[in-house]
């Protein structure tokens, strides 16, 4: 056993130098790049906060960013699918992207590192091939596991921003009713939002400042719902495009949109209600009832036990 495990070790320790090793060469000169940028690096206009923050990202990109390059696509994935999940999950820094690959990597090699070292250190004998496959299933699940974090965020943004855009579209009813413009409007709607939904009230900031950019409406409108990933949000730009070609009321046409959104989110709320008694069902079944049946039939059992058995044996 004490072979198979050294065995393992060696197996994976090679593989973490040969690791850092590409890496080293991958990045061999990188040096001289940071020195290139700090020739040509000019004073930053902006605020402390954000030269605090923007200082920190290059930080945070520079430490991760060697480890990040193992488990990066080689090119072309800032215009794939990935990069739309990133900014549907609301993480726009430049940092992101270098945390999510390096947590792949470091996850892929750190949790087989840990078993190997508990299974070096205790006394628990398994096979050779048991180990390996343990060691394989440590490395897909830490390889997989940013993936499904990822995937949690989003959907929890998403179902933030489509309970909240109903609430938003009456504020706009009430904005677009009192004589405001559509624009000014949505940058009414935006500020008074945040305190229901602070995703919402980011996205819809972010499309007033895209108009004040020069940007057009409709490529505003559409950058929302590609961010959002909603869509009830898609439906909503939708509408906003096609009243704004078409010259429609845009004041009913927000009502009937904020009623059909409202119907679907009663909606999704029924279904969540008629899905609890078949999620109640298993607790009920492993966890409630045989407590139940415990407590009901346990003194009768131990009565059983004391007066009938003696008494059927003759005693």
């Amino acid at each position: 056993m004490n072979s198979q495990w050294m065995l393992l070790s060696l197996v994976f320790l090679s593989v973490a130098g040969a690791t850092l090793g590409l890496t080293l060469w991958l990045n061999r000169s990188a040096g001289v790049k940071r020195r290139l940028d700090g020739l040509t690096e000019t004073g930053s206009a902006s605020g402390p906060g954000l030269e605090d923050a923007a200082q920190w990202q290059a930080k945070v990109v520079k430490a991760v960013g060697p480890v990040a390059k193992l488990s990066a696509p080689q090119e072309g994935w800032e215009g794939s699918s990935l990069r739309v999940r990133f900014m549907n999950a609301g993480l726009r820094e430049a940092s992101w992207p270098a945390l999510f690959f390096a947590s792949k990597t470091l996850l892929a090699l750190l949790l087989p590192g840990v078993f190997m070292v508990y299974s070096g250190f205790s006394s628990v004998a398994m096979k050779f091939n048991t180990s390996l496959m343990i060691l394989v299933v440590l490395l897909a699940v830490g390889y997989y596991l940013p993936n499904v974090i990822l995937s949690h965020l989003v959907s929890k943004r998403r179902e933030n921003l489509q309970n909240a855009i109903p609430d938003a579209l009456d504020l706009m009813i009430v904005c677009v009713e009192a004589g405001l413009g559509l624009d000014a409007a949505m940058n009414r709607a935006a500020g008074e939002i945040g305190m229901r939904s602070q995703a919402l009230s980011d996205e819809l900031n972010l499309v007033a400042l895209e108009l004040r950019m020069g940007v057009k409406r409709e490529l505003a409108l559409r950058n929302l719902a590609m961010r959002s990933g909603v869509d009830d949000i898609s439906s909503f730009v939708s509408m906003l495009v096609q009243s704004d070609r078409f010259g429609t009321n845009v004041a009913e046409a927000l009502r009937v949109q904020a009623e059909t959104m409202r119907t679907h989110r009663r909606l999704r709320a029924e279904e969540r209600a008629a899905k609890i008694p078949l999620k109640l069902l298993f607790p009920l079944i492993f966890f409630i009832f045989p407590s139940l049946m415990v407590v009901l039939m346990g003194p009768a059992m131990i009565s059983i036990y004391r007066v009938l058995l003696p008494t059927m044996g003759g005693n």
